[in-house]
C-alpha cells in the first residue's frame, strides 16, 4: 500500500473532503450561536473562504507542483476552522456559560484566522509559479513568519492561562477578551500585537510593489498573468473600500456585490496560473473600465437633469423624469464610443492601433513567399485588430 504524497491528487481529494466538512459545519454552528453566516470573529465569512478554497483546489489538482494552490487551500482551511471555532465559542462561553464539550479546544483554534492571513499574504508574493521573486526576499519572509509564529504561540499560552484561571469571556465574534491587546496581564503579548499587524501590512505592500515592478519589466505571457493579478486586486480592494462606506443599499444587492468583489481576486489568480483565455484580459479591462466610466457619467447626467427640471424649473411631473431618462439613453452610444476609444488608447493598444496593425500586415504581405507563414501572420493580425472570440483561416486547395 503506497503512501500518499502531500502534493498528489489523492491528497487534494482528502483536503477537499475536509474543507467541505468545515464549510458545512458552519451552518449548524452559526445557528447554535444565534448568528448568520456573515458574522465572523476576525475570520472571512464562509462563502469568501470557500471561493479561495475552490480556486486553490483547482490549482492544486491541475498544477500540483505549484505551491500557490496549496497556499490558497491552507489559508482557506485556517479561515474555515477559525470561523467554526468562533461560532462554537460564542455558543459555549457566550450563551451556555462553558457547558458545551471541547469549548477549550475551540478557544485554542479560534485565532486560526492569523495563519490564514499570513498564508494569504504570501499568495501575491509567490505568484504565479510559487517561487520568491529572488533570494533577497528570503529574509523578509523569515521575519514575516517569525513574528507570526511568536504571535500564534502567544495566543496559545494566553488561552491556556485563561482556561486555567476561568477567564473565558468572549466578545460577539468569539474572540477571547484577554487577547484584545489591552489587558495588563498580557504585557509582552500587547507588544507583539503592535508589531504583528503593521508587519503584515508592510509585507503585503512589499509584495504588491514587487509585482508592480515586475510588471514593468515583463513581457508576453508573464505580463498577461500579472495583468490578471493586478486587475483582480484592484476590483477586490476598490470594491471592498466602497462596500465599507456605502450605506442604504438593499441587503441582496450588497451581498451580490460582496460576492463579486471577493471572487475577483481568487478567480483572476486561477485564470492567470492555468492560462485559460489569458490574452482576453486586455479586452476585459478595457470594456470594464469603459462601461464603468460611461455608467458613472450617464448617472451623473441623469441626476443633474432630474435636479434641474424638478428643483430649478419646478417641473414636478413624470414627464420631467421621462425626458431625463430619454436624454441619458440618447447619450449612451456616442459617449460609449468616445470613452471606449480613450480607454483602448491606454489599456488596449492592440485595438487602438488596429489600422496601423493592418497596414503593417499589408507591407509584410508584399514580400511574403511562405504560405503557412502568411496564414499565421493573417490570423495574428485579425486577432490583434478585431479581437474575435474564435478565429480560423481556410485556404482553398488548388
Amino acid at each position: 500500500m503506497g503512501s500518499i504524497r502531500l502534493t498528489s491528487r489523492a491528497a487534494c481529494l482528502a483536503v477537499s473532503g475536509l474543507l467541505v466538512a468545515l464549510f458545512a459545519a458552519a451552518v449548524p454552528l452559526a445557528g447554535l450561536a444565534h448568528q448568520t453566516l456573515n458574522a465572523s470573529g476576525g475570520s472571512l465569512p464562509v462563502w469568501v473562504s470557500a471561493a479561495f478554497a475552490a480556486v486553490g483546489l483547482v490549482l492544486a489538482w491541475r498544477r500540483p507542483a505549484n505551491p500557490l494552490g496549496w497556499i490558497m487551500v491552507g489559508s482557506a482551511f485556517f479561515f474555515a476552522l477559525s470561523e467554526d471555532a468562533s461560532y462554537y465559542t460564542v455558543a459555549d462561553y457566550g450563551h451556555r456559560h462553558g457547558d458545551l464539550p471541547l469549548g477549550g479546544l475551540a478557544l485554542l483554534v479560534q485565532p486560526g484566522w492569523a495563519p490564514g492571513i499570513v498564508l494569504l499574504g504570501l499568495v501575491v508574493l509567490v505568484f504565479p509559479d510559487g517561487r520568491l521573486p529572488s533570494a533577497r526576499w528570503r529574509w523578509l519572509v523569515f521575519a514575516y513568519a517569525a513574528v507570526a509564529a511568536v504571535w500564534m504561540a502567544g495566543t496559545v499560552e494566553l488561552t491556556v492561562h485563561a482556561l486555567a484561571d476561568h477567564r473565558t469571556q468572549v466578545d460577539s465574534g468569539g474572540n477571547l477578551l484577554l487577547l484584545s491587546g489591552s489587558d495588563p496581564a498580557a504585557g509582552w503579548w500587547n507588544v507583539a500585537q503592535e508589531l504583528f499587524f503593521p508587519l503584515l501590512a508592510a509585507c503585503w505592500l512589499a509584495s504588491i510593489t514587487s509585482q508592480a515592478l515586475s510588471f514593468r519589466r515583463s513581457s508576453g505571457e508573464r505580463r498577461q498573468q500579472l495583468k490578471w493579478l493586478l486587475a483582480g486586486s484592484v476590483v477586490a480592494f476598490v470594491g471592498l473600500g466602497l462596500a465599507t462606506r456605502v450605506r442604504g443599499v438593499p441587503n441582496g444587492v450588497a451581498l451580490s456585490a460582496m460576492v463579486i468583489v471577493f471572487l475577483a481576486l481568487p478567480v483572476s489568480i486561477g485564470v492567470a496560473v492555468l492560462r485559460y483565455r489569458l490574452f482576453d484580459i486586455d479586452r476585459i479591462v478595457s470594456r470594464t473600465l469603459a462601461y464603468a466610466i460611461v455608467t458613472g457619467l450617464l448617472v451623473g447626467v441623469y441626476a443633474g437633469l432630474v435636479l434641474l427640471t424638478t428643483e430649478v424649473f419646478r417641473f414636478h411631473t413624470p414627464v420631467a423624469v421621462a425626458a431625463s431618462t430619454l436624454a441619458a439613453a440618447a447619450l449612451f452610444s456616442p459617449v460609449r464610443r468616445r470613452v471606449q476609444r480613450l480607454v483602448d488608447r491606454r489599456f488596449n493598444r492592440a485595438r487602438y492601433d488596429a489600422e496601423a496593425t493592418v497596414a503593417a500586415f499589408a507591407d509584410r504581405l508584399k514580400d511574403a513567399v511562405n504560405l503557412d507563414a502568411a496564414r499565421d501572420d493573417l490570423a495574428q493580425t485579425v486577432h490583434e485588430a478585431l479581437e474575435p472570440a474564435h478565429l480560423s483561416v481556410w485556404v482553398s486547395p488548388r
